[in-house]
């Protein structure tokens, strides 16, 4: 098993402090000397710390003077402002410009920046094969049902690594489902009435708005900020008006947002005080660029009131559709649910996950797809900043698959999906991610490929149909 070096953890966290803005474009970072004395670490896994940040292009070294942040380091293009979605429910699902954009899927002659998924290309493909073959042996095939609440092995697992983020979980504590959408379906289902009003931060991943409008809910979206996630003065003077709440606290989808822990535990704390239960989906959690996994809201729920979703679609291995909910109080209607929709989850690949997480390889993956997704983001940024119409705003992810990309006001990003994919690119325009007439000059790009010469050729080819639009 590969090892996760202590320099990689040290450059991991000081180039989070550079992406976030806290070390700013010309400071200049301690000297060799000094990180040895903060971290208490020695003098050539100090020089290997500068040595991988320069190789992000993250610092430049300056004879005689020491290393100082790059210039290429950040963006030359300021954040999308705070969202501003019309504080009344919203129905108007764009349900065929999204069966359009996901008619692409799985097409290898398309450059897709429209999907957020990581590529096969950075996922330990021959690793799960053997697994796989393991698994069918220790289960005999795996044709039986497992028990209702799930492979004991993957709960276990979960169960274990949810001590990193301060969820204490135990395996009862969890039931399994089939990806992470299974998850937030039997939740939603389980506690919502057609009528009620789910409230989501926007813009936000369109399956999460087809779910509810699917279930007869109404959907009211909350102003989100593309740093620290939903506004919380917002939630506040809405509470009175909903029923549920859905978030992706953790680098969600398109925004790349992660909520302060101080954020999280005001949202637990005041949703628990007006009994509202907080869906938490967090298939994005695993993918942070700074030195720490994030805390997830569960962390801070003391009532059962916090349902955790989470899965391994975004991380490992999206068509084995695993996943899995720690419901909290409503656990015996989730089990219900269950029950009756599917009876059981397949069992061979959810042995095979569980195995993956107890050998430590899903460890060693996780980092190096996190590597791979914190230099997808400097260089997919540097691409839209060098090629994209003047005018442009970026989000700045940290964490996830995606960046959001905010052109000038009247620009329509439907006309440049329509350009784009006659040169053979697929991208998500902003009207997918909401249910209300907004975000017209808005896309998506998720940046979940291995980066290439032709990465970067499509990003030009798509800056400059942008310019059209």
């Amino acid at each position: 098993m590969k090892k996760v070096y202590r320099y990689n953890e040290i450059a991991d966290g000081i180039a989070a402090q550079i992406r976030n803005g806290i070390l700013k474009v010309g400071e200049k970072l301690p000297s060799v000397r000094m990180l040895c004395k903060e971290y208490a670490i020695g003098m050539n896994t100090a020089k290997r710390v500068f040595l991988e940040l320069e190789a992000q292009s993250l610092i430049d070294a300056k004879p005689q003077s020491g290393f100082f942040v790059s210039n290429r380091s950040v963006q030359r293009l300021p954040l999308p402002a705070v969202s501003t979605p019309t504080l009344m429910p919203g129905n108007k699902e764009p349900d065929e410009l999204i069966t359009k954009v996901y008619s692409s899927m799985g097409n290898n002659d398309i450059t897709l920046f429209s999907i957020g998924i990581p590529s096969g290309n950075l996922l330990p493909l021959a690793k799960l094969q053997k697994e796989i073959l393991q698994a069918s042996r220790l289960l005999q095939g795996g044709t039986a049902y497992e028990p209702l609440q799930g492979n004991i092995q993957l709960r276990r697992m979960v169960a274990v690594r949810s001590l990193g983020w301060g969820g204490n979980l135990s395996e009862d504590d969890l039931i399994t489902t089939s990806g992470g959408m299974n998850a937030l379906s039997f939740s939603l289902m389980a506690l919502a009435k057609p009528g009620d009003t789910v409230a989501i931060e926007s813009p936000c991943y369109p399956g999460i708005f087809q779910l509810a409008i699917s279930l007869g809910l109404k959907v009211l979206e909350l102003p989100t900020h593309p740093v620290t996630g939903i506004e919380i003065e917002a939630l506040k003077k809405l509470v009175s008006k909903i029923d549920i709440c859905v978030l992706i606290p953790n680098f969600n989808t398109p925004l790349g947002s992660c909520m302060p822990d101080e954020h999280k535990k005001e949202v637990v704390k005041l949703l628990a005080k007006h009994n509202i239960p907080l869906i938490e989906d967090d298939v994005y959690g695993d993918l942070y660029f700074g030195a720490q996994r994030p805390k997830c809201c569960k962390a801070f729920d003391t009532e059962g009131n916090v349902l955790w979703c989470s899965a391994i679609s975004k991380t490992l291995a999206p068509g084995y559709r695993v996943g899995w909910v720690a419901p909290g109080k409503y656990k015996d209607k989730i089990m219900k649910l269950k029950l009756v929709h599917a009876i059981a989850t397949p069992s061979l690949v959810h042995e095979v996950v569980g195995n993956f997480f107890k050998s430590g390889r899903y460890d060693v993956h996780i980092h190096q797809i996190r590597r791979t997704l914190m230099g997808n983001y400097q260089r997919f940024s540097h691409a839209i900043a060098t090629y994209f119409p003047e005018g442009t705003k970026i989000s700045r992810p940290q964490g996830g698959l995606a960046i959001w990309v905010e052109l000038a006001k009247g620009a329509d990003t439907i006309k440049l999906y329509e350009l784009a994919i006659k040169q053979k690119i697929s991208i998500s325009p902003g009207r997918m991610f909401t249910l209300q007439e907004q975000y017209q000059n808005c896309l998506r790009i998720c940046m979940g490929m291995p980066w290439t010469d032709e990465i970067d050729f499509k990003l030009k080819q798509l800056g400059n149909l942008a310019k059209m639009c």
